[in-house]
């Protein structure tokens, strides 16, 4: 396990079709200098290459609570979720914390850490109430949604598959940056 060096950044990947690509926001970032711990839902272990995200960032791939005797992760300085999918949004917002990837999401705003979403969600999900409502309160609460012109477009039901090419993980990149200026 790498000792992190200056700052350093959480990448919480969540089980939807651009997760098994994470590695290019992680090979970004690391060009910037940040130390990468990439935290995992449960669902997304089966969409990423664990071993090769180990290897990359050379810290374990965290989905799970740490036992008593395991090392703490270094502390975030920023976290970026990408991709989040409607489900994590929705629960992120209610403060919904049954996973580690939840808990550190519930607790970010309130430790003052920047936190920057990437969604992938479909049209269909994207235009439901709670969905809007979610990306309305976050961004009420300082959190950072890339989602609309520029940023992340919802696709079409069925469609993702079509879309992974173009998914905008250079964007999350930009956005730290300026709040980091």
């Amino acid at each position: 396990m790498t000792t992190p060096h200056g700052k350093v950044l959480y990448i919480i990947v969540c089980a939807a079709g651009p997760a098994a690509d994470v590695g290019k926001l992680v090979t970004m970032a690391q060009r910037q200098q940040w130390t990468v711990q990439i935290i995992a839902t449960p669902p997304a272990l089966t969409f990423i290459d664990v071993q090769q995200l180990e290897a990359q960032t050379g810290r374990p791939v965290r989905s799970q609570y740490r036992t008593p005797g395991e090392p703490k992760s270094p502390r975030a300085d920023a976290i970026i979720v990408a991709p989040a999918t409607y489900n994590t949004i929705n629960k992120f917002v209610q403060g919904i914390a049954d996973t580690y990837a939840l808990g550190l999401l519930a607790e970010a705003p309130g430790l003052g850490i920047p936190v920057i979403i990437l969604p992938f969600v479909n049209s269909a999900l994207a235009q439901r109430t709670p969905f809007q409502h979610a990306v309305d309160t976050l961004r009420t609460e300082g959190v950072h949604i890339l989602l609309g012109p520029g940023e992340f477009q919802p696709h079409p039901p069925s469609s993702g598959g079509d879309r992974l090419d173009a998914y905008p993980w250079e964007q999350t990149l930009k956005v730290l940056a300026e709040l980091r200026s």
